[in-house]
């Protein structure tokens, strides 16, 4: 492998990883694209004996810089995240052992998006580990990838259409996608918040028959004069402290899913097995179907592929020690470094871009390229 290809491969999964085009499909469409020893090095990784290459082992290596920029950006949330695991596990372990089956002891967002992330990424882990040599072997090949690339353009639209139909069909949701507040109510004191001790809450604004877990916009919560929370929170990975209060009021209402739901969403991403197939893109997809507006479902997306990401990576990373990773450690530095930043721009600006827009431009992207590449390559 070359340093030139190093940079471009770094580019392409530093972009595609998080855009929801599929990494996978571009990493080896765009080689057999180019040809010569671009296309021998995905020939390679999809044969039987693959284990030994060096273009797997270099992509491992970019899969864990991508994951590392995830939880960069992202690192305020984690902290909340992993803490509100932490209190909801001593509290959920001494409930089960008192009624004598599992149960959790949830008393707010934190706690209860931590359980989420959890149940919903043990499908594709599960799956990763069986058949992920045995989808690459089968499906790694330049007309399968062009073929799943178009499908992905066909799931996004249809996600597209499914979120257009919600929303004509249920004024409640359409309204909390305008921004007006939604006549919606549960009762509050769930059982869950029971468990946990903790009291009920009101429902909040956004999806329809919601409790309201603890958000910065929650009741009794200090504000601004703007109305908007009072914040002593310092800025965090290039995101101001606006961008951070925006988050928590997302997970509040990521934390409303059930936990059904959340696992639906998440099992989602064993489509991205499949190269060709958009991790963040089938999970985004997953999400609107489950009623998540855009900023959600990309906040959820992404939120559940680093650890499915980092944990594929760390996996692997001995592959980088070993006879396929032997005479690139220049390369994967320099890739590591260009896909990692590549990453974290893309993920700032998806962030932004789903607060306002749409699938549909990935969509078309996908549909065309899939296309073109499939007349090429059949």
């Amino acid at each position: 492998m070359t340093y030139l290809q190093a940079l471009v491969i770094a580019l392409v999964q530093g972009v595609t990883e998080l855009f929801p085009v599929s990494s996978l499909g571009h990493s080896v469409l765009i080689p057999a694209w180019i040809g010569g020893s671009w296309q021998t090095m995905v020939t390679q990784s999809s044969e039987q004996s693959s284990e030994s290459s060096f273009y797997l082992a270099y992509i491992v290596a970019l899969h864990c810089a991508t994951a590392l920029a995830l939880a960069w950006f992202f690192r305020a949330d984690w902290v909340r995240i992993i803490r509100g695991f932490f209190r909801s596990l001593p509290r959920s372990v001494r409930v089960s052992m008192q009624d004598r089956r599992l149960r959790l002891a949830v008393a707010d967002k934190d706690e209860r998006l931590a359980w989420m992330i959890i149940f919903a990424t043990i499908p594709v882990g599960l799956t990763g580990v069986l058949l992920e040599h045995t989808f690459r072997v089968l499906f790694a090949k330049p007309t399968a990838a062009a073929v799943f690339l178009f499908i992905n353009g066909l799931i996004l639209l249809g996600a597209e259409a499914l979120r257009r139909s919600a929303l004509r069909r249920k004024p409640a949701v359409a309204a909390a996608a305008a921004g007006r507040p939604a006549q919606a109510f549960a009762p509050a004191g769930t059982a869950e918040t029971a468990a946990a001790g903790a009291p009920g809450h009101a429902v909040a604004q956004g999806y329809p028959a919601a409790r309201l877990y603890d958000s910065p916009g929650g009741p009794g919560a200090p504000t601004s004069g703007a109305g908007r929370p009072a914040s002593h929170r310092k800025p965090a990975s290039g995101r101001d402290v606006a961008d951070i209060e925006e988050a928590e009021e997302s997970d509040t209402r990521l934390a409303r899913l059930s936990y059904a739901d959340g696992v639906l969403i998440g099992a989602s991403q064993i489509l991205a097995l499949l190269a060709g197939i958009s991790r963040s893109g089938v999970t985004m997809a997953g999400g609107l179907w489950r009623g998540l507006d855009h900023e959600d479902a990309a906040r959820f997306a992404f939120l559940l592929a680093t650890p499915v990401i980092l944990a594929a990576g760390v996996l692997k990373i001995p592959s980088l020690f070993g006879e396929a990773g032997a005479h690139i450690h220049g390369q994967v530095i320099v890739g590591v470094i260009v896909c990692g930043i590549a990453a974290y721009l893309s993920v700032r600006f998806l962030v932004r871009w789903f607060q306002t827009r749409t699938l549909t431009p990935f969509a078309i992207y996908c549909l065309i390229f899939g296309g073109i590449s499939i007349i090429h390559f059949v």
